[in-house]
């Protein structure tokens, strides 16, 4: 098979995740399929070293024009492709010379944020938006809770939905942190206290206002009862200056002295932060799968997580759910999870079995199953010859 990926929006949060650690994957467990992966050549170099049968093809238009669009056309139809992977929704109709198949992350976009634009902006966006689903060979899901969106909201038949789930970034994965890297949040960071932590992006549907409204009903209940005097709140999330809700919840809260914004870290130190925060709590609103939760889990960290959307699929029976618009049912728990060391325990190594359920190399092997079944579909043109050497690009090192 002759398998492209559209790569061009690896930079964004989610799909970034999601693409670098799927191709990875097909790289360990594939050497026999062609793949070709258009976007730039600088954002395959973020992937790392890939086996000789990948192939970087320079596209660097944005796929939401239609100079991009067409060079993509082009370039797929020079390739003879037999199927492209969108690794994200998209909503411009794409008539292209080879089935596609896209993975869907969440709806939010036609939820949450569709309240910001007009009803006929709304409008169109979503009957686009079903039409691009609805043309789709095979639609992955990153969870039930996602394919039961779309089915519900599109109307998409849920035959036609894989559901496919993501898993944890490997870096996660090794091992807990040292006292050298204990130092560094001392150091860099200062750090030096017990703190609950919040990780993610900073968004309305994130709930994060309830989070310090719930830390700060929380430090009111620990000072009865003299324990954790010194606890803060970490707030690690990009965007921080376009919600000055945040800052104003703070000191009305009057936790200004208590709540911290990390804004961006990168991965090497947010395991340390996951490793050395006494909780993590993600009480969001609308995840279509949520991965935070697994990756303080993958550190022993106890989680607490809404009792909505996709997060009881993805954290199982090891993490404490709470109504995420209850703010008196987040702080209670908080208050729990941190002075019950039984649970504590409990949490922790539930945790470290949960995260360790999911696994980019089987998400890889289901999609190689449907890549199979898609590219032998009748849908799919016969091969025919083409010069590669015709198509500018880089090859992997």
């Amino acid at each position: 098979m002759k398998i492209a990926i559209d790569i061009r929006r690896m930079t964004e949060f989610g799909v970034g995740t999601y693409t670098r650690n799927i191709v990875r994957a097909l790289g360990r467990l594939d050497h026999e399929n062609k793949y070709f992966l258009l976007g730039s050549p600088q954002k395959v170099a973020e992937i790392g070293p890939l086996p000789p049968n990948f192939d970087s093809v320079p596209l660097l238009q944005l796929d939401s024009t239609f100079k991009g669009y067409m060079n993509c056309r082009a370039t797929l139809k020079r390739l003879h492709c037999d199927l492209i992977h969108i690794p994200h929704l998209f909503w411009i109709p794409r008539n292209l010379p080879c089935p596609y198949v896209m993975t869907v992350h969440d709806v939010l976009e036609h939820m949450y944020r569709a309240r910001e634009h007009s009803g006929i902006r709304r409008s169109l966006h979503f009957h686009l938006t079903r039409r691009v689903l609805k043309g789709a060979a095979r639609i992955f899901a990153v969870s039930r809770f996602t394919q039961s969106e779309i089915e519900k909201l599109f109307g998409i038949s849920g035959e036609r939905i894989d559901v496919i789930y993501n898993a944890i970034d490997e870096r996660f994965l090794r091992g807990h942190a040292t006292d050298a890297d204990r130092q560094l949040l001392a150091e860099r960071y200062l750090v030096t206290y017990p703190f609950l932590l919040y990780a993610g992006r900073i968004s309305p549907h994130k709930n994060v206002v309830r989070i310090i409204e719930a830390f700060s009903a929380l430090k009111t209940e620990l000072e009865k009862e003299d324990k954790y005097p010194d606890l803060k709140l970490i707030i690690i999330g990009d965007e921080l200056s376009k919600h000055p809700d945040l800052r104003r919840t703070v000191i009305r809260s009057g936790v200004q002295n208590d709540v911290r914004f990390m804004g961006f870290v990168p991965i090497e130190v947010l395991r340390i932060f996951y490793d050395a925060a006494k909780t993590f709590v993600f009480p969001s609103l609308y995840e279509g799968f949520g991965l935070p939760p697994l990756e303080a889990m993958a550190h022993g960290t106890p989680v607490i997580t809404s009792n909505s959307s996709s997060l009881p699929e993805v954290v199982g029976n090891a993490a404490v759910l709470v109504n995420p618009e209850n703010v008196f049912e987040i702080m209670r728990a908080l208050h729990r999870v941190l002075l019950d060391q039984a649970l504590r325990e409990k949490l922790k190594h539930r945790g470290y079995e949960q995260a360790t359920r999911f696994s980019w190399d089987e998400s890889a092997r289901q999609l190689l199953t449907v890549y199979e079944s898609v590219a032998g579909s009748p849908k799919a043109s016969p091969p025919e010859q083409h010069d590669l050497d015709a198509i500018p690009r880089a090859v992997n090192s």
